[in-house]
């Protein structure tokens, strides 16, 4: 399915602020009917944080009290069992658990599902492997032996999520989400740009259907351009002009099949207000305007286009404010098409 042209047809990028699973899938089916994702519930639980939720199995991970972090002696003593089954390829040992993840397994039992693609995401391996840190608070993408095993659990994790998903559409899509790229460069991170494109490709090489990457600041764009991935998706709302910084590297990611997801529905309860579907077409078509000027023709911008929130829409708070959110995400997609397609 990579190197699909999706029209601008609206999908999510996961984060829900539902505490109810149903209520959650049900906003997400009425109004994406053609690219669903299954919905994020951090509010829920703080297993559902993007952190915990791809957490278990992770050699000596330990979560209690609302912290998370790996006690070292014990990963010493679960490594050697972790690759094991990593090279046996026995992802399903690494599952997601339903008390991780109750809004992708109330989506996944949902009766009559048929869309045309369906999308799941996995925190990204920078942004994991950032976050999660040792028992002294030392982010163990800088341990020498547990780094290695972060793409590893989460190549298992990607894998079992397509998987599942599959059952519901042969067109499966599954995004990294990456909002530590935003930092890269500055001394919160420091690793490599070769570093970098190889934990993320590493996840990749386990997805056979097509791949995203999120990340919801300003980042080096040449950088995520320069992985496997067939979707950039970025908050196209606030950050417009970043990835416009990138005219070249974009044009050639799109001659190669890729896909831009336009995130221009913001996920401010003030800001979203005050938007109509008129004056987001006129901020996208701003947004698209760069790269036609690049000589992209802005038909191929629309047929090689996804349209997203600017990043997950938890941080709406209301259940009112989401379903706003996601039918002017609907509607606008819906005006594009017919204007453009």
């Amino acid at each position: 399915m990579a190197n699909i042209e999706f029209g601008c047809l609206p999908t999510t990028i996961g984060g829900m602020p539902q505490t109810d699973p149903r209520e959650a899938c049900a906003q997400v089916l009425h109004y994406l009917k053609d690219v669903p994702a299954w919905p994020q519930l951090p509010k829920r639980s703080y297993n559902e944080n993007m952190y915990v939720q791809y957490s278990q199995g992770f050699p000596g991970v330990v979560v209690e009290n609302e912290r998370i972090y790996v006690d070292r002696t014990q990963a010493q003593k679960e490594l050697e069992q972790f690759y094991t089954d990593f090279l046996a390829d026995d992802y399903n040992k690494y599952a997601i658990g339903a008390e991780y993840a109750a809004g992708l397994h109330t989506f996944l039992n949902w009766d009559n599902l048929s869309p045309w693609a369906v999308k799941g995401q996995v925190t990204g391996p920078v942004t994991w492997g950032m976050t999660i840190t040792d028992e002294n608070r030392k982010a163990i993408i800088y341990d020498d032996t547990l780094s290695e095993a972060v793409p590893k659990l989460l190549r298992m994790k990607a894998r079992w999520m397509e998987k599942v998903l599959s059952q519901i559409s042969r067109n499966t899509i599954i995004f990294l989400d990456e909002p530590y790229m935003a930092a890269f460069g500055s001394v919160g991170i420091m690793l490599s740009e070769e570093t970098v494109i190889g934990l993320i490709n590493d996840v990749f090489s386990s997805i056979k259907g097509v791949k995203g990457i999120h990340c919801c600041g300003n980042t080096d764009w040449a950088i995520l351009l320069k992985t496997n991935t067939n979707i950039i998706s970025f908050d196209t709302y606030n950050y417009a002009d970043s990835l416009a910084l990138y005219p070249a590297e974009v044009k050639k990611f799109l001659e190669k099949g890729g896909t831009i997801a336009w995130g221009v529905v913001p996920n401010n309860p003030e800001t979203l207000a005050g938007e109509t579907v008129a004056s987001l077409r006129d901020r996208l078509e701003e947004a698209m305007a760069p790269f036609t000027r690049e000589g992209v023709p802005f038909k191929q911008l629309v047929r090689q286009g996804l349209l997203t929130p600017s990043c997950q829409i938890a941080s709406l708070e209301t259940e009112e404010a989401a379903g706003q959110a996601l039918e002017l995400l609907a509607e606008l997609s819906a005006d594009i098409r017919k204007r453009y397609l």
